[in-house]
């Protein structure tokens, strides 16, 4: 069973449309609503892998409500905290090159109170969990350190923590030693406060967050492939991919891919790269099956070609 841990969840609201033009009225080919923030796309992921999943999160208002309703409608247990502000939409505007506009709403603001419940109710859920997913962006009214107090009391239950957020908040976690962080290329970046341009100096940096105290590091390296540094060694993991449909929650389906193959290894690098390929050949949010991937198309190795120049420089 994977818990997730999504402090700012949201209701993903996506409309495909021919061509993004700024100032007109646009009539969308198609629109979804799904369930969103990272920690709810892992759940969403391990529940379409056929895996128990259970979602702890803040909701409030309707919006709140039809999140509820709508992972209850996949298979995941949500275990919400009430809270007195509405849950955030955001909106994604899909177009049919790939290119994705979104705009992400900021969210409530949690009171002390509020922040102290969702840390009570992964205590009281972590029992029987065999990795618990701490994802996304803080809301307002949480400190930084409020990831690091999750991972010290869920290293003292004697759970295993998988960590996907940036800035401050990884920084500050970094010294509870997580189990695996999750950043991709660009949160790389901003953690080791320096370009990255070839995959090698991504390997560099992931060896830095480990040296800061995370046990494991898989790095997302958008079309370039993904990067698994542990204290086994480092790997390099890519895939062919047909087509880019969307890559909106593409990083949670590789970290779900990732814990519910185990969480170590080149094995469950290959079930991460194999989840993150299929989520972007999907519309909007949408998680991957096991009928969407194709393992086939994935290539691991320890023989990481490090002065291959990033896509992406950052």
């Amino acid at each position: 069973m994977i818990l997730t841990v999504t402090p700012n969840p949201s209701l993903d609201r996506t409309y495909e449309i021919p061509v993004l033009e700024r100032g007109a009225v646009l009539r969308a080919t198609a629109d979804r609503v799904d369930p969103g923030g990272k920690g709810v796309n892992v759940s969403r992921a391990v529940a379409a892998a056929g895996h128990r999943t259970v979602a702890v999160l803040p909701l409030g208002g309707p919006e709140g409500a039809l999140l509820a309703r709508l992972l209850e409608e996949l298979g995941i247990e949500a275990a919400g905290v009430p809270v007195a502000g509405s849950t955030r939409v955001n909106i994604s505007v899909a177009e049919p090159d790939g290119t994705l506009t979104k705009l992400n709403a900021g969210g409530p603001e949690l009171t002390g109170t509020e922040a102290e419940a969702v840390l009570e109710a992964v205590r009281t859920r972590v029992d029987g969990a065999d990795w618990i997913a701490c994802c996304g962006s803080l809301p307002r009214g949480l400190a930084p350190e409020w990831y690091a107090e999750l991972v010290a009391r869920a290293h003292r239950a004697g759970a295993r923590i998988a960590l996907d957020t940036s800035g401050p908040s990884l920084t500050a976690a970094l010294r509870e030693r997580p189990d695996v962080v999750k950043p991709n290329a660009e949160e790389l970046v901003q953690a080791v406060g320096r370009p990255l341009a070839t995959v090698g100096e991504a390997v560099k940096a992931a060896e830095e967050l480990r040296e800061l105290g995370a046990r494991a590091v898989l790095a997302s390296l958008g079309a370039d492939g993904q990067l698994l540094v542990d204290e086994t060694g480092a790997y390099f993991g890519t895939a062919r991919v047909a087509a880019v449909r969307s890559n909106v929650g593409a990083g949670d389906a590789s970290l779900a891919g990732f814990l519910a193959a185990g969480g170590s290894g080149p094995a469950a690098l290959a079930s991460a790269v194999a989840h993150g390929a299929a989520a972007v050949q999907l519309p909007g949010s949408a998680m991957p099956t096991p009928a969407d991937l194709d393992p086939s198309a994935v290539v691991t190795t320890a023989d990481i070609p490090l002065d291959r120049v990033l896509k992406e420089p950052a």
